[in-house]
């Protein structure tokens, strides 16, 4: 794909003309029994996971005693702020337990932190590579990874060349995302961060398209980071780009059950956030409140700071 500009623009053309009619829609407002909400059609989700979904999307707000450990694994938590401590890291991953979440996503160097604290549980461990601007080297990326995933990791969030991209260089962006999809090998997912706040239309259409011909298990809104975070009229176009074969993860800005349900009903599959106990206790009962005692006793909550997350 990369060889033939050409291609790209066409299909990057197509998916604008289809999104179009999509984008002055907004998200659903009372349920309309889509399939899509696992609190009010968990037979049609369970369904789906039992035809051999890998990813659905969770609808934030469900407490664990709502919904099946199946259809709760499936949100991200996320502490990515630069001054994370060892004790906010152990409480992310008590709660990540607790509450059986897909993954932990924290920085490289707190991966083997995280291992140990997450055996024998189904939470995976998810790291970030060229974070937060994905403008270190290709090399750089590459032995990132493999390194990453020695120490632990599982899931990749790797961000795309941004530079790269707006000047064209789909031959450049396409091999970067690759050298990260072949470093992780069939048993690790890789996500791709686009950073939409600073991307075109027809940019964001340009990198999921990329992301797709280099092998990628999802394409992601943001990092958190960025002048912007999600927002489901970015959701919907990634979405329509990549078709239903690669996942969706909105990430950044998302605080609340509301924000994160728009989320959900634009497309996306995944959800990171690092408000995500807050989101699934706020119906939760008793049995499920966030962890407040054991090996994290004394953490601080929910992270603050300049990330979006």
């Amino acid at each position: 794909m990369a060889g033939d500009p050409r291609v790209i623009e066409t299909i990057v053309q197509e998916v604008l003309r289809r999104i179009g009619p999509l984008a002055s829609q907004s998200s659903c407002g009372d349920c309309t029994a889509c399939g899509q909400c696992a609190l009010k059609r968990p037979d049609a989700v369970r369904s789906l996971v039992d035809l051999g979904a890998s990813r659905i999307g969770c609808r934030p707000g469900l407490a664990p005693a709502q919904v099946t450990p199946s259809l709760a694994s499936l949100i991200d938590h996320t502490l990515l702020k630069p001054d994370a401590t060892r004790a906010e890291i152990e409480k992310l991953c008590a709660e990540a337990r607790q509450f059986s979440f897909a993954s932990v996503c924290v920085n490289p160097s707190w991966v083997p932190a995280c291992r140990p604290l997450l055996e024998g549980s189904p939470v995976k461990v998810c790291t970030v590579i060229g974070f937060p601007l994905g403008a270190t080297t290709t090399q750089v990326k590459a032995f990132e990874t493999r390194r990453a995933i020695l120490d632990g990791a599982t899931e990749v969030d790797m961000v795309i060349h941004v530079g790269r991209l707006k000047s064209g260089d789909n031959e450049y962006v396409e091999r970067d995302i690759r050298e990260v999809v072949e470093q992780s090998g069939p048993r690790v997912l890789t996500k791709v961060i686009l950073e939409t706040a600073l991307l075109t239309d027809e940019e964001k259409i340009r990198a999921c398209l990329l992301s797709k011909a280099a092998g990628a298990d999802f394409v992601k809104t943001s990092t958190g980071f960025s002048s912007g975070g999600a927002t489901a009229a970015d959701v919907r176009l990634m979405r329509q780009a990549v078709g239903g074969k690669l996942g969706v993860k909105a990430s950044g800005g998302i605080r609340d059950r509301k924000a994160a349900q728009e989320m959900v009903e634009a497309g996306a599959t995944r959800i990171g956030a690092s408000a995500s106990v807050k989101i699934v206790s706020e119906s939760a009962t008793p049995a499920a409140k966030p962890v407040t005692e054991g090996r994290a006793a004394g953490a601080t909550p929910s992270p603050s700071g300049k990330s979006q997350y």
